[in-house]
């Protein structure tokens, strides 16, 4: 089936009604086309009635919440550690199983992550690890963390109400990331309303899109401010430019920030599609042994908006050409890099997915169907090999044996149904 069309694992798709056109068209039909304008203010608007609305607060909860839309997720991430006091010389705990725009910004103030790994079911931080990490770095150090990174790896909700008892009994501020949890909800609350501020992202490949871009959750007014003093190189108010504070040029632009307002309009189409793309996945691949799809605890307590969804495959199953993976050296870079790699010296890390999981991807690539790893434990990156980690060998295993499969909303049920079985041909016995 070489001419079948590619199936990617998560790409845009603009509102049927061309919203995203009209809305840029007035950028520029304005001249408005800056990072700031009328397109941003709206936007960000729209993010404050979705996670204020969506969202179950209890009662006395400091609501509602502010939003600052920003050039990237990891410019949030950078700004929410900032304003929560990280310093040079200081530690913050950050879940290792994520992607890396999760720990860098920590290395940009100058402190250092402690990473800290997964539970079983949910692939996100252990709160009992994370309690024992603040115990022995503050034993170690004589000091607590200065911040708290939790993820919603691939859209999964994470333990917030027991991590957040932990942050308050220690006193540390916990900064969300919810870059691929946009729309999940722990408990009927919207993901980046538990912590002090929170983290979204709408990539060209998340949940929505701005072609590039984020926000910051915060919770009042006068972070919302101080936010957005920061995002805009910290100007002060006289008729030249006087900096008191160093600040980034990390506003949102009014062009992409009216692709995000057209966005909004099918938000909810794009949450549907994603977890219908899940329930496919599990019903096609149910009867297939040593295949699991991962799925959301069934307590009630999650719900996941399955930006992504995984599977895992034991290492006891035999997949077709399996014997060949890893004889022949990448040459390209995952995530479209524009081509600017290092080449490789040897195919082999010293952590890597299974043989049948590669053979696996690789067969699916020759499908026309975009497959990848899970992310690499950020603990066995080998730009963190010096950081402090507490390990319990959850996040090492599942990425041994795990995989991403396609669910945006490009995605048809044919392409499932397609998928499911490709996978099911390519699995010996």
């Amino acid at each position: 089936m070489s001419d079948r069309k590619r199936i990617y694992l998560c790409l845009a798709h603009m509102s049927e009604d061309g919203m995203e056109q009209k809305f840029v068209k007035e950028a520029f039909d304005t001249n408005w086309v800056v990072p700031l304008g009328p397109n941003v203010n709206g936007f960000e608007k729209d993010l404050e009635d979705f996670v204020n609305l969506s969202s179950a607060f209890p009662e006395g909860e400091n609501a509602p919440k502010r939003v600052v839309a920003l050039s990237s997720g990891t410019a949030a991430v950078h700004l929410g550690l900032l304003a929560a006091g990280v310093k040079p010389g200081d530690e913050v705990i950050v879940q290792s199983f994520t992607f890396c725009a999760s720990t860098h910004p920590v290395t940009y103030l100058g402190a250092t992550p402690v990473l800290v790994d997964s539970e079983p079911d949910t692939w996100n931080i252990d709160p009992t690890l994370l309690e024992q990490a603040i115990e022995d770095r503050i034993t170690q150090t004589g000091k607590a963390p200065a911040a708290i990174v939790p993820v919603a790896l691939y859209g999964m909700p994470y333990k917030a109400d027991r991590i957040m008892k932990i942050a308050s009994k220690y006193g540390i501020p916990v900064v969300e990331d919810a870059a691929e949890g946009f729309g999940s909800k722990y408990k009927g609350r919207m993901l980046g309303t538990f912590g002090k501020y929170g983290v979204l992202s709408f990539n060209g490949n998340k949940m929505i899109t701005t072609s590039g871009g984020g926000a910051l959750i915060t919770s009042n007014d006068d972070e919302w401010r101080e936010i957005m003093m920061y995002a805009t190189q910290y100007r002060e108010s006289y008729p030249y430019y006087q900096h008191e504070k160093i600040g980034y040029n990390y506003r949102m632009s009014n062009i992409c920030a009216g692709i995000g307002r057209g966005q909004m309009t099918v938000v909810h189409d794009h949450l549907a599609h994603h977890r219908h793309v899940q329930q496919l996945y599990e019903e096609l691949l149910a009867d297939v042994p040593g295949v699991k799809v991962h799925t959301q605890p069934s307590n009630g307590d999650y719900e996941s908006n399955y930006w992504l969804c995984t599977i895992t495959i034991d290492e006891s199953v035999k997949v077709k050409g399996q014997e060949d993976a890893y004889k022949t050296i990448v040459t390209g870079a995952v995530g479209g890099a524009a081509g600017v790699i290092h080449a490789a010296q040897s195919a082999h890390t010293d952590c890597e997915p299974n043989a049948n999981v590669e053979a696996m991807r690789v067969a699916l690539d020759k499908a026309q169907i975009e497959a990848r790893p899970l992310w690499k434990p950020m603990h066995k990156q080998p730009c963190y090999k010096e950081a402090p980690a507490y390990v319990n060998g959850v996040s090492e295993a599942l990425f041994k044996v795990g995989m991403c499969l396609p669910a945006g909303p490009y995605v048809s049920d044919d392409d499932v149904n397609y998928i499911a079985r490709t996978i099911k041909n390519n699995i010996i016995g």
